[in-house]
Protein backbone atom coordinates (compact mmCIF):
# COMPACT_ATOMS: atom_id res chain seq x y z
CA UNK A 1 0.00 0.00 0.00
CA UNK A 2 1.09 3.58 -0.78
CA UNK A 3 4.33 2.61 -2.58
CA UNK A 4 4.98 6.16 -3.82
CA UNK A 5 4.62 7.58 -0.31
CA UNK A 6 6.97 5.00 1.19
CA UNK A 7 9.52 5.72 -1.53
CA UNK A 8 9.95 9.22 -0.09
CA UNK A 9 12.83 10.07 2.22
CA UNK A 10 11.92 9.34 5.87
CA UNK A 11 12.20 12.99 6.87
CA UNK A 12 9.67 14.05 4.21
CA UNK A 13 7.29 11.20 5.13
CA UNK A 14 7.45 12.29 8.75
CA UNK A 15 6.68 15.92 7.83
CA UNK A 16 3.58 14.85 5.88
CA UNK A 17 2.38 12.49 8.61
CA UNK A 18 2.86 15.07 11.37
CA UNK A 19 1.16 17.79 9.31
CA UNK A 20 -1.82 15.52 8.63
CA UNK A 21 -2.04 14.45 12.27
CA UNK A 22 -1.99 18.09 13.36
CA UNK A 23 -4.69 19.21 10.93
CA UNK A 24 -7.08 16.32 11.57
CA UNK A 25 -6.58 16.75 15.32
CA UNK A 26 -7.29 20.48 15.14
CA UNK A 27 -10.17 20.47 12.66
CA UNK A 28 -11.73 17.01 12.64
CA UNK A 29 -12.27 14.96 9.50
CA UNK A 30 -14.86 17.02 7.65
CA UNK A 31 -13.31 20.46 8.28
CA UNK A 32 -9.69 19.37 7.81
CA UNK A 33 -8.01 21.16 4.91
CA UNK A 34 -5.59 19.30 2.68
CA UNK A 35 -4.21 22.72 1.66
CA UNK A 36 -3.25 23.31 5.30
CA UNK A 37 -1.56 19.90 5.41
CA UNK A 38 0.39 20.73 2.24
CA UNK A 39 1.45 24.10 3.66
CA UNK A 40 2.43 22.67 7.05
CA UNK A 41 4.40 19.83 5.44
CA UNK A 42 6.08 22.27 3.04
CA UNK A 43 5.43 20.14 -0.05
CA UNK A 44 4.40 21.07 -3.57
CA UNK A 45 0.69 21.82 -4.04
CA UNK A 46 -1.11 18.80 -5.38
CA UNK A 47 1.70 16.38 -4.54
CA UNK A 48 -0.24 15.03 -1.55
CA UNK A 49 -2.74 13.43 -3.93
CA UNK A 50 0.01 11.66 -5.79
CA UNK A 51 0.58 9.72 -2.55
CA UNK A 52 -3.04 9.42 -1.41
CA UNK A 53 -6.04 9.50 -3.75
CA UNK A 54 -8.22 11.62 -1.46
CA UNK A 55 -8.67 12.90 2.08
CA UNK A 56 -10.39 9.74 3.24
CA UNK A 57 -7.50 7.57 2.08
CA UNK A 58 -5.07 9.82 3.97
CA UNK A 59 -7.20 9.59 7.11
CA UNK A 60 -7.37 5.79 6.89
CA UNK A 61 -3.62 5.70 6.41
CA UNK A 62 -3.25 7.61 9.69
CA UNK A 63 -5.48 5.07 11.44
CA UNK A 64 -3.14 2.30 10.26
CA UNK A 65 -0.18 4.42 11.38
CA UNK A 66 -1.72 4.59 14.86
CA UNK A 67 -2.01 0.82 14.99
CA UNK A 68 1.66 0.49 14.07
CA UNK A 69 2.61 2.79 16.96
CA UNK A 70 0.39 0.88 19.40
CA UNK A 71 2.05 -2.36 18.26
CA UNK A 72 5.39 -0.83 19.33
CA UNK A 73 4.09 -0.93 22.92
CA UNK A 74 3.42 -4.66 22.89
CA UNK A 75 6.69 -5.38 21.07
CA UNK A 76 8.56 -4.25 24.19
CA UNK A 77 6.52 -6.18 26.78
CA UNK A 78 8.25 -8.88 28.81
CA UNK A 79 5.83 -11.75 28.27
CA UNK A 80 7.69 -13.85 30.85
CA UNK A 81 6.17 -11.66 33.57
CA UNK A 82 3.02 -13.57 34.59
CA UNK A 83 1.80 -11.38 37.46
CA UNK A 84 -1.15 -9.39 36.07
CA UNK A 85 -0.58 -6.20 38.03
CA UNK A 86 3.14 -6.16 37.27
CA UNK A 87 2.28 -6.75 33.61
CA UNK A 88 -0.16 -3.81 33.60
CA UNK A 89 2.45 -1.60 35.28
CA UNK A 90 5.10 -2.58 32.73
CA UNK A 91 2.75 -1.89 29.80
CA UNK A 92 1.87 1.48 31.34
CA UNK A 93 5.52 2.52 31.54
CA UNK A 94 6.19 1.40 27.97
CA UNK A 95 3.06 3.22 26.79
CA UNK A 96 4.22 6.37 28.59
CA UNK A 97 7.55 6.24 26.73
CA UNK A 98 5.83 5.69 23.36
CA UNK A 99 3.42 8.56 24.05
CA UNK A 100 6.36 10.86 24.79
CA UNK A 101 7.93 9.86 21.46
CA UNK A 102 4.72 10.21 19.40
CA UNK A 103 2.57 12.89 21.09
CA UNK A 104 0.93 14.04 17.83
CA UNK A 105 -0.24 10.50 17.11
CA UNK A 106 -1.90 10.18 20.51
CA UNK A 107 -3.44 13.65 20.24
CA UNK A 108 -4.97 12.42 16.99
CA UNK A 109 -6.10 9.16 18.60
CA UNK A 110 -7.89 11.16 21.28
CA UNK A 111 -9.90 13.08 18.67
CA UNK A 112 -10.59 9.93 16.66
CA UNK A 113 -12.64 8.65 19.59
CA UNK A 114 -15.00 11.62 19.18
CA UNK A 115 -15.11 11.67 15.37
CA UNK A 116 -18.60 11.10 13.94
CA UNK A 117 -18.07 11.78 10.23
CA UNK A 118 -20.11 9.14 8.38
CA UNK A 119 -17.42 8.72 5.73
CA UNK A 120 -14.91 7.27 8.22
CA UNK A 121 -17.07 6.22 11.19
CA UNK A 122 -17.21 2.51 10.28
CA UNK A 123 -13.42 2.27 10.04
CA UNK A 124 -12.99 4.19 13.30
CA UNK A 125 -15.36 1.86 15.14
CA UNK A 126 -13.52 -1.19 13.80
CA UNK A 127 -10.17 0.23 14.86
CA UNK A 128 -11.42 1.16 18.32
CA UNK A 129 -12.80 -2.32 18.90
CA UNK A 130 -9.56 -3.88 17.66
CA UNK A 131 -7.40 -1.72 19.95
CA UNK A 132 -9.43 -2.66 23.03
CA UNK A 133 -10.00 -6.33 22.21
CA UNK A 134 -6.45 -7.06 21.04
CA UNK A 135 -5.02 -5.01 23.90
CA UNK A 136 -6.78 -7.08 26.51
CA UNK A 137 -6.09 -10.31 24.63
CA UNK A 138 -2.36 -9.57 24.51
CA UNK A 139 -2.29 -8.05 27.99
CA UNK A 140 -3.65 -11.20 29.59
CA UNK A 141 -1.40 -13.56 27.64
CA UNK A 142 0.26 -16.13 29.91
CA UNK A 143 -1.08 -14.54 33.13
CA UNK A 144 -0.88 -16.63 36.32
CA UNK A 145 -4.50 -16.85 37.46
CA UNK A 146 -3.57 -18.92 40.52
CA UNK A 147 -2.60 -15.68 42.26
CA UNK A 148 -6.28 -14.72 42.49
CA UNK A 149 -8.38 -15.65 45.50
CA UNK A 150 -10.28 -18.90 45.06
CA UNK A 151 -13.56 -17.45 46.42
CA UNK A 152 -14.04 -14.87 43.65
CA UNK A 153 -15.30 -15.12 40.08
CA UNK A 154 -12.17 -14.63 37.95
CA UNK A 155 -14.01 -13.37 34.86
CA UNK A 156 -16.01 -10.79 36.82
CA UNK A 157 -12.82 -9.72 38.56
CA UNK A 158 -11.06 -9.28 35.20
CA UNK A 159 -14.05 -7.24 33.99
CA UNK A 160 -13.68 -4.92 36.99
CA UNK A 161 -9.94 -4.50 36.31
CA UNK A 162 -10.62 -3.80 32.61
CA UNK A 163 -13.34 -1.26 33.32
CA UNK A 164 -11.09 0.48 35.84
CA UNK A 165 -8.22 0.58 33.32
CA UNK A 166 -10.37 2.02 30.53
CA UNK A 167 -12.03 4.61 32.76
CA UNK A 168 -8.73 5.70 34.30
CA UNK A 169 -7.06 6.04 30.89
CA UNK A 170 -9.99 8.09 29.55
CA UNK A 171 -9.99 10.41 32.58
CA UNK A 172 -6.25 11.01 32.31
CA UNK A 173 -6.44 11.69 28.56
CA UNK A 174 -9.29 14.17 29.11
CA UNK A 175 -7.07 16.18 31.46
CA UNK A 176 -4.47 16.79 28.74
CA UNK A 177 -4.62 19.48 26.09
CA UNK A 178 -1.80 17.61 24.34
CA UNK A 179 0.22 14.49 25.05
CA UNK A 180 3.26 16.77 24.95
CA UNK A 181 2.21 17.60 28.53
CA UNK A 182 2.17 14.03 29.80
CA UNK A 183 4.19 13.34 32.95
CA UNK A 184 4.64 10.57 35.52
CA UNK A 185 1.75 11.64 37.77
CA UNK A 186 -0.86 9.30 36.19
CA UNK A 187 1.50 6.34 36.60
CA UNK A 188 1.95 7.13 40.28
CA UNK A 189 -1.81 7.50 40.74
CA UNK A 190 -2.44 4.22 38.92
CA UNK A 191 -0.12 2.45 41.38
CA UNK A 192 -2.55 3.34 44.17
CA UNK A 193 -5.48 1.75 42.33
CA UNK A 194 -3.33 -1.23 41.39
CA UNK A 195 -2.27 -1.82 45.00
CA UNK A 196 -5.89 -1.58 46.15
CA UNK A 197 -7.14 -4.10 43.57
CA UNK A 198 -4.25 -6.43 44.28
CA UNK A 199 -5.12 -6.49 47.98
CA UNK A 200 -8.77 -7.15 47.12
CA UNK A 201 -8.32 -9.84 44.47
CA UNK A 202 -5.05 -11.68 45.21
CA UNK A 203 -4.49 -14.34 47.81
CA UNK A 204 -2.68 -13.13 50.89
CA UNK A 205 0.99 -13.97 50.75
CA UNK A 206 2.09 -16.38 53.43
Amino acid sequence: MYPKFYSLEPEKRERIINAALKEFTRSGYERASTNEIIKEANIAKGSLFSYFNNKKELYLFLLDYLLEIIDKIYAEVDWNETDLFKRIRDIAFIKFKIMKNFPKAFDFLKTVGHENAAEVKTEIDKMGKYIIDSGFERGYKNIDLTKFREDIDIQKTINIINWTLLSFAEQQADKLKSFNEIDMDPLREWEEYSDLMQRCFYKKEK
